[in-house]
């Protein structure tokens, strides 16, 4: 699991980076929660999505958004995450240009992030967002939603209501030719205290069948 710093519009960005045994994985990005609320990449949450892709081939990177750990710069009101997401994602396809698809995934504030990064990228191949908190940020960005992907929320979360984020997984699944899997942890609240388990369960069941095809693609 190398340490890397990735140079970003603000100064240094820290990251870590899992690179597979397999010949052109697939690639994921994952992205953490609100950085003035204790976000940072070693959240339990964006650790165990971290390791889920890693297990299943994946080359995957994670990092820390302007102003947490040792990544510089400041806060930047979500404007600036989305560039170090953007600046994140040319990196690591940098890195990986013959990899048969790029995958991104969120945890609450990073979702949110994800999936604008979704507009930016339309050549993205899919989405796993955990958590979006649709009661708190605006999505009416996602019209329409230009991949298909899957919505995983706990339904004794305290801080995104589920009841919203089933509203807006029905709302993106209902557009055309997009498919957007909603599953409902039972017993999980925000940060699925022990329910990891399931979560990890939930990622691994979307995994296998929607990225099946880009993991034969890469011999695996």
């Amino acid at each position: 699991m190398p340490e890397i710093m990735i140079n970003g519009s603000e100064g240094r960005l820290e990251a870590k980076y899992h690179l597979s045994e397999n010949e052109n994985p697939p690639i994921a990005l994952i992205l953490h929660p609100h950085p003035q609320h204790g976000g940072t990449m070693n959240n339990k949450v964006v650790y165990s999505m971290y390791k889920t892709f890693a297990n299943k081939g994946f080359n995957v990177l994670r990092f820390n958004f302007r102003g947490v750990g040792r990544s510089e710069g400041s806060y930047g009101n979500g404007e600036g995450e989305l560039r170090d997401a953007l600046i994140a994602l040319e990196f690591l396809i940098s890195l990986n240009p013959n990899a048969p698809s790029f995958w991104i995934s969120g945890f609450s504030f990073g979702a949110w992030i994800a999936m604008q990064l979704l507009m930016r990228r339309p050549d993205l191949s899919g989405f796993i967002a955990i958590s979006p908190p649709a009661n708190l940020y605006d999505f009416s960005f996602l019209s329409p939603c230009p991949v298909s992907g899957a919505i995983i929320q706990g339904d004794k979360d305290s801080i995104v209501d589920w009841r919203s984020v089933q509203v807006l997984a029905k709302k993106l699944d209902g557009q055309r030719d997009v498919s957007v899997k909603f599953d409902l942890i039972e017993g999980a609240d925000h940060f699925f205290h022990d329910r990891l388990e399931l979560l990890n369960k939930a990622i691994e069941n979307f995994l296998d069948n929607e990225a099946a095809p880009f993991l034969k693609a890469a011999n695996f």
